[in-house]
């Protein structure tokens, strides 16, 4: 096991660099699943979850080729035995994305309940719904989910609530399928239209990605292809919010700044002083926060996964900020941690806190509970006084790559420490 020790105090300035998604990487890398032909894939971040995803494709049968750290050739023609492996896919929540490509496939899997972070109750029952809306018959064991189908066959699927994940499966599903697939209440973040324009590019046809409605028309076939990475929007927002907390000037590079409408208007809101490039975002020194309030939504509105960053940004501004988490009712449970580093943070039930800021921070060891309060516990760290220990940073290492070696870069006192 690992630990960071971080000093916190040092103002930081320099350039950093956006990866590539990894909401995006994760559902294109299972889309391979689709085709016998290979499929090259760029821009991968090299982090824990993708590499878990790429060992349970080898494991199946999948070839798995890395040209370099970042790109790698996948082969899917090998794979001929639909059964997810029990011990990965424990680790890895969004392995539920391979249900979809691999019942287009072979009409059959076999997958036990997927882990992932312990951010609250996330129920795959809408995958069920959804894949027995297609033909597929759905068994449900103690340890294990079964399902089998003849033939996928198109179908209407009306969304009981937005689920990103869930979209991406059944869309992809839906691809080989037989007839039309409409999908209603859908997700319409930029990963999911992004998928959809790679396989489009590779002969599938998927109309209003993007959109709550979308229309798949089945095809037989799906060919292999390139395919690059977007930037991580969740990477952009965090830095923005790790330099409004605690930079001079840093420049965010090779991101998408379109994507973060609504967290660029209550960083404005917030006093946050910061110029949107191209591909870029800069960030100043901004003294004077003033206290926001927060509510998540799914896309286009606040995106969850920024949350906790966030919510460490309110503890320098002034006044009271209402953080109203709606999407998953376990995510604010990192809020003692905080406060063990001296915010002074009320829990008002499971999806809402009060924030009264300013608060300085002071040093302490702390355990990251999942990868979004993982990274906000490390800004914290960055902004408290004396010296921190961050523990559990395997859930860190989940979502952003090398994030000790490229902080440090910024001037950031941090080290990466074996446990003894």
């Amino acid at each position: 096991m690992e630990h960071f020790r971080i000093e916190g105090g040092a103002f930081l300035e320099g350039e950093i660099s956006v990866n590539g998604a990894k909401n995006s990487a994760l559902k294109i890398i299972a889309s391979t699943v689709l085709t016998d032909d290979t499929c090259r894939i760029e821009n991968i971040p090299a982090i824990a979850d993708v590499l878990v995803l790429l060992d349970i494709l080898k494991e199946m049968g999948a070839e798995v080729k890395a040209i370099d750290q970042h790109t790698y050739d996948i082969t899917c023609v090998g794979i001929r035995e639909p059964s997810l492996p029990d011990k990965l896919v424990k680790k890895l929540r969004a392995s539920v994305v391979l249900l979809g490509p691999l019942l287009a496939r072979f009409g059959e899997v076999n997958m036990p309940h997927p882990g992932g972070c312990v951010i609250g109750e996330r129920p795959i029952d809408i995958f069920l719904d959804g894949f027995a809306a297609l033909g597929v018959n759905v068994k449900e064991e103690e340890t294990h989910y079964h399902f089998h189908a003849k033939k996928l066959a198109g179908a209407t699927f009306v969304f009981p609530r937005i689920s990103v994940t869930a979209t991406e499966a059944l869309l992809m599903a839906a691809t080989l399928a037989e007839g039309t697939t409409t999908l209603k209440f859908a997700a319409c973040e930029p990963e999911i239209e992004d998928l959809a324009e790679w396989l489009n590019a590779r002969g599938a046809k998927i109309r209003g990605a993007g959109t709550h409605t979308i229309v798949i028309e089945g095809v037989k076939k799906i060919a292999g292809g390139a395919k690059r990475i977007m930037p991580d929007r969740i990477e952009t927002g965090t830095f923005a919010m790790l330099g409004a907390a605690a930079g001079r000037k840093i420049v965010i590079k090779n991101c998408e700044p379109n994507h973060l409408e609504v967290p660029w208007k209550l960083l404005r809101q917030a006093g946050v002083r910061f110029d949107l490039g191209q591909d870029t975002v800069t960030v100043h020194h901004s003294p004077n926060l003033q206290a926001v309030n927060l509510i998540t939504h799914e896309y286009p509105g606040f995106i969850t996964d920024l949350q906790a960053p966030f919510t460490v940004l309110m503890t320098q501004a002034s006044g009271l900020s209402l953080i109203h988490e709606t999407i998953y009712e376990g995510r604010l449970f990192y809020i003692d941690k905080l406060n063990k580093m001296g915010a002074r943070i009320i829990m008002c039930d499971p999806h809402r806190a009060v924030v009264l800021g300013p608060a300085k921070l002071y040093g302490a060891t702390v355990e990251s509970p999942d990868i979004r309060a993982g990274i906000a516990l490390v800004i914290a760290a960055l902004l408290a006084e004396g010296p921190s220990r961050i523990e559990n940073i395997y859930q860190v290492d989940r979502g952003y790559e090398a994030i000790d070696d490229r902080l440090r870069q910024l001037g950031a006192k941090i080290e990466r420490v074996q446990d003894t």
